[in-house]
């Protein structure tokens, strides 16, 4: 199955793109490591995790700059893993942009379609569509020295998707923007992904443009797919330990849990007994995962599932956020994240708090 979208005089029909056991080792070590997902026609994949993850090398096997040492690659059902990069029909944004230097915008872009030789008009139809598109109209003429670094990203953009393909893949795209850039071009990147439906693949490190762009994320780790799901799944039911701590900030707690009345009873290893609405076989040695933002101090702990007594021991104010770093009377040790009060409002070190959370923010995870 496969949708189209048109956009401004481009009309891009997206595949689905399947990727099956995949493997690639380097002197018998494994990089990728029997990695498999499949992503609907028009959906935003990114591949995500630590340097070293894995995650680039998948998406060169997947544009054909790498050859998998096994495993099977499909796009729109056709199987691609033998076929040249260059006859793949896919989309690239490199990591670097590679714009050619002593071409013009509207050549660079341009270049995709001479290669397939297609007519003067259409060439020029379908770049004004592309720098429409990514909005760069009027700077045809202008060479890449001559650009900012997201209009350089705009204007590879434009050249990966102007003949139309059906997948894109995107090699760390933001990654050479400052934060206010990449955090504005990392919606923008979506809109456009969404208008054109085309089906995108996405490389990154950072955990919060994956949350932000994306219909589904692959965290990797080793080369080893370690989950693959929704954002909201990934953020708040992560797999394991890796997960719930490579993604946002945790706080994980090992112990071990055991059965209780319509939940379960997690003891940490210093004695602090906490319920959860849920839980697996009792006795597992598991590590508990509380996101900060569910922790909740003073007045706010106030019908907490699970209530307890904390010193704060430190205050971070990081502009519309605060993050405490408490202790409760077990010793156990906790990071705890609200919205920033009014002006000496806030708590401050080693003053005495009652904490809580509820029993359905407490996660276990494979240790």
């Amino acid at each position: 199955m496969s949708g189209a979208a048109s956009a401004e005089g481009l009309r891009i029909r997206g595949a689905t793109l399947e990727v099956e056991r995949l493997v690639k080792a380097f002197g018998g070590t494994r990089v990728v490591d029997d990695v498999s997902f499949r992503i609907e026609s028009g959906a935003f994949l990114t591949l995500l995790g630590p340097s070293g993850s894995g995650k680039t090398t998948t998406l060169r096997m997947i544009g054909g700059f790498e050859e998998p040492t096994a495993g099977e690659i499909r796009v729109g059902g056709r199987p691609i893993t033998r076929v040249p990069a260059h006859k793949r029909g896919i989309g690239v944004v490199f990591q670097q942009y590679a714009l050619f230097p002593h071409l013009s915008v509207f050549d660079n872009v341009a270049y995709p379609l001479e290669m397939r030789r297609r007519s003067r008009a259409e060439i020029r139809s379908r770049v004004d569509a592309a720098l429409g598109l990514v909005r760069l109209s009027g700077f045809e003429s202008r060479y890449s020295r001559q650009l900012s670094g997201g209009q350089q990203q705009r204007v590879a953009l434009a050249r990966a998707i102007v003949f139309e393909p059906p997948v894109l893949l995107m090699d760390e795209p933001l990654g050479a923007l400052d934060k206010r850039l990449r955090e504005a071009m990392q919606v923008e990147i979506r809109h456009l992904q969404q208008q054109l439906g085309i089906t995108t693949v996405s490389v990154t490190h950072d955990q919060v443009e994956a949350l932000v762009m994306s219909d589904l994320i692959a965290v990797l780790d080793r080369g080893v797919l370690q989950q693959l799901g929704p954002p909201l799944q990934v953020y708040r039911r992560p797999a394991n330990q890796f997960v719930a701590d490579f993604i946002g900030e945790s706080n994980l707690l090992e112990g071990s849990v055991a059965a209780a009345d319509g939940g379960a009873v997690f003891t940490t290893a210093k004695g602090l007994a906490v319920a959860l609405a849920e839980g697996p076989s009792a006795g597992s040695p598991r590590h508990m995962v509380v996101r900060p933002e569910s922790v909740r101090l003073g007045a706010g702990a106030e019908g907490a599932g699970n209530r307890y007594r904390a010193e704060v021991l430190e205050v971070l104010y990081v502009g519309d956020l605060v993050k405490y770093r408490i202790v409760l009377e077990s010793g156990d040790e906790l990071l705890a994240k609200t919205l920033a009060p009014a002006v000496g409002r806030q708590w401050a070190a080693g003053q005495r708090v009652d904490v809580g959370w509820d029993p359905a923010d407490g996660l276990t995870v494979d240790a």
